[in-house]
Formats: C-alpha cells, sequence, structure tokens
C-alpha cells in the first residue's frame, strides 16, 4: 500500500536506498564491519514511536519547568532566552522536517529549545490569568486523545484529499498569522489576533483561533498516518524519531493555540 503522505513517501525512499546499499552484492554479506544484523533490520514499531514522543515531551517539560523557575521574570536573560529559544527553535524545526532529519541529538535539542520558550510564555500568561496553563495542557492532550481514538475508529482518515486540504489550510492560517504580525508592527492590526494582555476582543479573533485550533487538531490524523504507514512500510528503528518529532510539533502549535483561546475567555 503506498502511503499518500509525500513526507512519508520520501521517508520510504531514503530507508529503501539505504537497505538496498547494505544488502548488495558488493558488500559482501551486506553489513559493515563490526556490525550485527539487526543493526539495520530493525523495524519502527508503534511502541519506539510511543517511548521516543513521551521522551521528547519529558524533555519539553523539564527544560520548560527550568526555565519557568530559574530565569527571572522581566529580566535581561529572560528576553535573551525567550526569543533565542524562538529562533533556534523555528530554525532548526524547519531544518528537522526538511532534510528529514532523523538524529536523536538534534530532535531532543529542538525539544529543549521548546521547552525554554513554552516556560516563559507560559509563566506571562499564568501572571496575566491564574490557572491558565493546566486549562490549556488538559486540554491540548484532551484533543489530542480525542483525535488518536477518532483515527483508530476510522472516523477520520489521511486521504490524499483530506491531506491536502488540512496542508492548505495549515499553510493558510500560519501565513494569515504572520501577515496580521507584520501589519501590527507597524500599528495596522487586521483583526485576527488580539495582542494586548487586557483589550477587549472582538468575534473575529476568537472564530480564528477556533479555526486554527480545528487545524492543529486536524493535523494529528496525518501523524498517526505517518507513524501507521511507516510501521507497515518497514521503516527502520531511527525514522521513529521523525514521526515523534511531528507529534510533538503538533502539540506545541495546539498548545499554542489553545493558551490564546483561552486568554480571549478570560477577558
Amino acid at each position: 500500500m503506498q502511503s499518500s503522505n509525500p513526507v512519508l513517501t520520501r521517508l520510504g525512499e531514503a530507508a529503501r536506498r539505504e537497505r538496498s546499499t547494505f544488502a548488495s552484492p558488493g558488500y559482501g554479506t551486506g553489513y559493515a564491519p563490526g556490525q550485527t544484523p539487526q543493526a539495520y533490520s530493525r523495524a519502527m514499531t508503534m511502541d519506539d514511536v510511543v517511548v521516543r514522543t513521551v521522551a521528547l515531551l519529558a524533555v519539553t517539560g523539564i527544560f520548560g519547568a527550568g526555565a519557568w523557575v530559574l530565569i527571572p521574570a522581566g529580566s535581561v536573560a529572560n528576553g535573551i532566552a525567550l526569543i533565542g529559544s524562538l529562533l533556534a527553535g523555528v530554525v532548526l524545526g524547519l531544518v528537522i522536517s526538511f532534510m528529514r532529519i532523523t538524529n536523536p541529538a538534534v530532535i531532543l535539542t529542538y525539544a529543549a529549545l521548546q521547552g525554554v520558550a513554552l516556560g516563559l510564555f507560559s509563566r506571562v500568561f499564568e501572571s496575566w490569568y491564574s490557572g491558565i496553563v493546566i486549562q490549556a495542557v488538559i486540554a491540548t492532550f484532551g484533543i489530542f486523545a480525542i483525535m488518536a481514538v477518532l483515527y483508530k475508529l476510522k472516523v477520520l482518515r489521511a486521504t490524499p484529499r483530506f491531506t491536502k486540504m488540512v496542508i492548505g489550510a495549515l499553510i493558510g492560517v500560519v501565513v494569515l498569522s504572520f501577515a496580521n504580525f507584520l501589519f501590527y508592527l507597524f500599528d495596522i492590526n487586521l483583526g485576527l489576533r488580539e495582542y494586548s494582555a487586557t483589550g477587549k476582543v472582538g468575534w473575529l479573533p476568537i472564530v480564528f483561533s477556533l479555526v486554527v485550533i480545528v487545524v492543529g487538531a486536524l493535523t494529528f490524523i496525518l501523524d498517526f498516518d505517518q507513524v501507521e504507514q511507516g510501521i507497515r512500510g518497514g521503516l527502520p528503528e531511527k525514522y521513529a524519531w521523525y514521526c515523534a518529532f511531528g507529534i510533538l510539533v503538533g502539540l506545541i502549535f495546539l498548545y499554542y493555540e489553545i493558551l490564546r483561546m483561552l486568554s480571549y475567555l478570560r477577558r
């Protein structure tokens, strides 16, 4: 069965090239000196993806808690850590995505950087609205669990049409959010976002935030399909890191948006 996910297709092609290289007649037994057959024959399993996802979440949580507690609020260090971790995290995330990196050290570094940014951002929102962080965490994992059940029951499937719609919608909301922020820097707010902490919120930011949350939730269906097709296609174990990375990105994206939405509702 051929996957409708273009990223997974490229990963599968890379894995097949890797296996064919070590299985070609010119390599004798098919393994480099000192390597055991298991080093190349072990395929990715669901447990591999789950364990690595939990590990990435743990790293994100530890670095987030550390940044929250150790970096003084309102200090120069706070600003440097926030901006630095955000920029470095975005750049590293794009590199991992486009280069399809499966190196655990690189992906764990991404989780650590995002943890710092999450911790500092969450502390700001918590100072404005007490209890909002735990509400956002519960809502994020609750939506993730619901999407997992819907996928398991085959209510939602990553068909080619569904995949194109979700990716198109995701690109759309990201571009609109970025455009709104750029205009805001020049004192022009398109109305899609409310950036103040206490200002009144109209209906447009709330509707837009709801749309972003729905789109973010639907991306998990693509992640689940990538994992399922990867296991079925026999991708090597190391690709479990890439699948876990995709799930982490979705959870972080959803958490940020839920945090924003809850802040609107608290006004």
